[in-house]
This record gives structure tokens, C-alpha cells and sequence, in this order.
């Protein structure tokens, strides 16, 4: 390995590069669920989306909360390679071992658990998830800020994912197929991680370990992703046991229309939390603060129109997407799209401005509160609603969420929004609203795919045309940006 300075982009071209890869999870899914849900069924999406959620847990047991941790900690120490090559090895120690833990776990539950033996080909096959997790240090490469490789790698195995896709998934019976694909697609990428770590530190060197001073954040960052997954995952996980395979495929199609959404809602935090951890680390507080601003105006000005649009026209969204089969998955998805807002807002507390400054603790309290709703709205509502049912008790967790960390933050929340700009973007919405309501009235298209395709160009159109009257910030920002390189004789890029 070289002991070159490692280069780190821009914060446009990061997010540019990660835009591409959360478009890439929006494009992607496009192509292969309208596919998948038709082949596969209620049913055999039902099986592979609720063995993936029990796999999630025994992931996160396995990577405890490094993935966060390991982001703020590499980034802090990446311009000397003596120090990130020591954590490094810390961090991928400390992740076997508890790669070890998590894997005799799995193995206790499949053999003592009816409900997991059933699909227990399938449950196999997605527990090398937990292997590819752990070795992936996907993390490391985000806190030196490699997103062009992240980028392509990731879109690398997609398109092979794709192409395994429609080479082997042609009946019902192909869902083991399906879940192998799924790992493949998710994970496979991870392989070429671990080689790679070479070009950037030092593994082989003897370096005097240290792995007290990293427990107490990532158990504390554990507990964080724990909270989070009872009330991301444990739908899934008690809609299967509760209900079955086919309200899990209901719910599903719901959750995959949502998830889509909120990867690009968030596609900017994943890039900024390096950079904030590096103004912090450094003092730079107008900065800090300045990056904040920005990236909640970013997550309102993306969240809040996917949102309203989706929620209005989830029959067609459902209905092209999945097909007629997945008429059920029509109400959860109205019920559940409403988290994608507070998803984006409560990433920017949690991630950007409670992680960075150490209180990953008020982060964790407030996830457990969102954990304790979800529990309990599920265990009334799933047996009453099935997948309805979820999607509500999902979307109350969620906003129980945001309503803890504002609470948290209440002290400096004021100098972190910009209140007369987020003004501007829910008066575009409003604008935006009333022209779609009066097309849905007059517009009459058999085809599902033009009738969206219309109604989301002008919906978006007009809503960008009230934020250039309005003059929102980083619409302006785009705007004079693209003005300025034009006038000096430079194409935009």
C-alpha cells in the first residue's frame, strides 16, 4: 500500500456519485419487481422479504454499531494512515467475533424455531448476508469517501443481479432462486471490499490493539440499530408469524415503493456525515451548521412532493408496479408514506447532528420510543389489519420518532432550519396538489405507465415552477450555478 494522502472528493461529486447509487436502488427495482411480483406471486414475495428480515437481525448483532461508529471514527483519523490502519484492524476484529456470536444464534433459532424451519433452504441461503456484511467494511470506504467505487461496484452487481434474475426466476417455485439473487445483489459486492483494504492501510503490521476505548460508542450505536430495526423490520417479522406469506408480499410492495423513496430522500446524509465529523473534529462550527441548513432543505424539498404523490396515486403506483394480485397492498401504502418525510428529517437529528457531537444516547432513546410504539401498535394491529395494520403502526413509530429527537435538539433546532424556505416548499406543494387533483378528474388513460408518467411531469413541473418564483434557496442555488458556467462559456455539467 501506498502511504500517499488519500484523496477525498467533493461534497458535489460524493453526492452525485451516491445519488447515482440510491437512483440506481429506485431504477433497479423498477426493472425487477413489476417482474418478480408477477412471477413469484403474494406468496413467494411474502417468503423471501420475511427471511430477509430475520436474517437483518442477526446482521445487526454481527456488525454491532460499526457501521456508523467505524464511518465517524476512520474519517477522523484518515489523513494519518499509521492510526486508521490500527483501528481498522480493531473495528474487523471486534466484528468476527461477534460474527461468531451471531451465526451460533442464527443456527439455535433455525433448529428450535418451526416457523424458520419451514424455509430453512432459503433462511441459508440468506444468512451469508451476515458473513458479506461483515467483511464488506462498507463502512471504511464511506469514511474516506471512495463513492465512485461504492457507485460502481454496486451497480456492477445489480446489473448481474438482474441478469440472474430473468436467466433462472420463471415460475413460483423459484423463490430460493430469488433469495440467492437477492444476496447476490445486496451483498455479493462486498467480496471486492475486503481485498481492496490493502491499497488504503496497513493489516499486517503488529500494532499494540486497543479495543476498550470503541466498545462503549458502538454498544451505544448497537442499541441504536437494534431500537431502529423493532420498528423497521419487526413488522415484517410479526406480520409472517401472525398472518403469513401473503400479507408479508402485500406489505412488501408497499415497503419497496417506500424504501425506494426513502434511499434517495437520504442519499445526501450517507455523504455528509463524514464531512461533518471532520468539522467537528476541527472546530469548524459555521460550517457545520451551514451543512445542516442545507441538508434539511434538501430532505423537505425531496421528501415532501415523493410523498403527497405517492400517497395520492398509490392505487396506479401499486397496481403498475405489482400487478392486479397486490390490489391489498394499495392501503398500507397510503398509511406508510408518510414516514418517508419524517425518515428524512430524524436521519439529518440523528445521524448528522446527534452522532457527530457524541450523544449517540439521546439518538438511542429516542429510536427505543419508537421501538416501544411500534411493538405495541403492531401486537394490536397487524391481528385486526394484517399488512394495513403495519404500515400504520410503522408510520406512528416513525413520527414518535421525530417527535423525541425535536425534543432533543429543541435548544438549537432554530438556527438549524430555515423556516421561511420550508415555508416555500410546502406552498409549492399545496400549488402542485390542487393541478394534480384536477387531472386525476379529466384525465383518462388506459395505460397505467403514461397516465403516471404524465401526471408526475406536470405535478413536478409545476412544483418546481412555484420554488423558482418563490425563489427557494437551492433551487436558486442550481439555477445560478448553471447560469454562471454557462455565461463563462463552460457546458454545464
Amino acid at each position: 500500500m501506498s502511504d500517499q494522502k488519500i484523496k477525498i472528493h467533493s461534497v458535489k461529486y460524493n453526492l452525485i456519485m451516491n445519488v447515482i447509487l440510491k437512483m440506481s436502488s429506485f431504477v433497479f427495482p423498477l426493472i425487477t419487481f413489476p417482474y418478480v411480483s408477477r412471477i413469484l406471486g403474494a406468496e413467494g414475495n411474502g417468503k423471501v422479504a420475511f427471511a430477509s428480515s430475520v436474517i437483518y437481525y442477526f446482521s445487526v448483532i454481527a456488525s454491532l454499531g460499526i457501521p456508523t461508529y467505524g464511518v465517524r471514527i476512520c474519517a477522523k483519523y484518515r489523513e494519518d494512515v499509521e492510526k486508521l490502519s490500527k483501528t481498522v484492524k480493531e473495528l474487523l476484529i471486534i466484528s468476527s467475533i461477534m460474527m461468531i456470536v451471531s451465526y451460533i444464534l442464527f443456527f439455535v433459532a433455525l433448529t428450535f424455531i418451526p416457523r424458520l424451519q419451514e424455509e430453512k433452504p432459503l433462511m441459508l441461503i440468506n444468512s451469508v448476508t451476515i458473513l458479506l456484511t461483515v467483511t464488506g467494511v462498507e463502512w471504511f470506504y464511506q469514511a474516506i469517501e471512495q463513492y465512485d467505487y461504492i457507485t460502481f461496484r454496486n451497480l456492477a452487481f445489480k446489473i448481474l443481479s438482474i441478469v440472474l434474475m430473468f436467466l433462472f426466476v420463471h415460475k413460483s417455485e423459484d423463490y430460493i432462486k430469488y433469495g440467492l439473487i437477492c444476496v447476490v445483489g445486496t451483498s455479493g459486492s462486498n467480496i471486492l471490499n475486503f481485498f481492496r483494504l490493502n491499497k488504503f492501510v496497513k493489516l499486517n503490521n503488529k500494532y499494540p490493539l486497543e479495543f476498550r476505548t470503541h466498545l462503549k460508542p458502538i454498544m451505544m450505536l448497537f442499541l441504536l440499530t437494534a431500537s431502529t430495526i423493532i420498528y423497521t423490520s419487526l413488522d415484517t417479522t410479526m406480520l409472517g408469524f401472525i398472518s403469513g406469506d401473503s400479507e408479508v408480499g402485500y406489505y412488501n410492495a408497499a415497503v419497496k415503493l417506500k424504501g425506494i423513496l426513502v434511499s434517495v430522500v437520504t442519499a445526501l446524509g450517507t455523504v455528509l456525515l463524514p464531512r461533518l465529523s471532520y468539522y467537528l473534529t476541527n472546530g469548524m462550527k459555521k460550517e457545520f451548521i451551514a451543512l445542516i441548513r442545507k441538508s434539511f432543505n434538501f430532505v423537505l424539498l425531496i421528501s415532501i412532493p415523493l410523498s403527497v404523490f405517492c400517497i395520492v396515486q398509490a392505487a396506479d403506483c401499486i397496481l403498475f408496479l405489482a400487478g392486479d394480485g397486490y390490489s391489498k397492498s394499495i392501503l398500507p401504502m397510503q398509511f406508510i408514506t408518510p414516514s418517508i418525510i419524517f425518515i428524512g428529517i430524524t436521519n439529518i437529528i440523528g445521524i448528522q447532528i446527534l452522532v457527530p457531537v457524541g450523544e449517540e444516547k439521546k439518538t438511542v432513546i429516542s429510536t427505543i420510543a419508537g421501538a416501544i410504539v411500534n411493538l405495541i401498535l403492531n401486537s394490536i394491529l397487524i391481528p385486526l389489519f394484517g399488512a394495513a395494520g403495519a404500515a400504520l403502526a410503522t408510520m406512528i413509530a416513525e413520527f414518535s420518532v421525530l417527535v423525541v429527537q425535536i425534543y432533543m435538539i429543541k435548544g438549537s433546532i432554530l438556527e438549524m432550519i430555515n423556516f421561511k424556505n420550508c415555508g416555500k416548499i410546502v406552498v409549492a406543494n399545496v400549488f402542485a396538489l390542487s393541478v394534480l387533483t384536477i387531472l386525476n378528474i379529466f384525465i383518462t388513460v388506459e395505460s397505467l405507465f403514461v397516465k403516471l408518467l404524465i401526471l408526475a411531469v406536470v405535478y413536478f413541473v409545476v412544483y418546481g415552477s412555484i420554488l423558482i418564483l418563490l425563489r427557494e434557496d437551492i433551487i436558486m442555488e442550481i439555477i445560478g450555478k448553471v447560469f454562471n458556467r454557462t455565461r463563462n462559456g463552460a457546458a454545464p455539467k
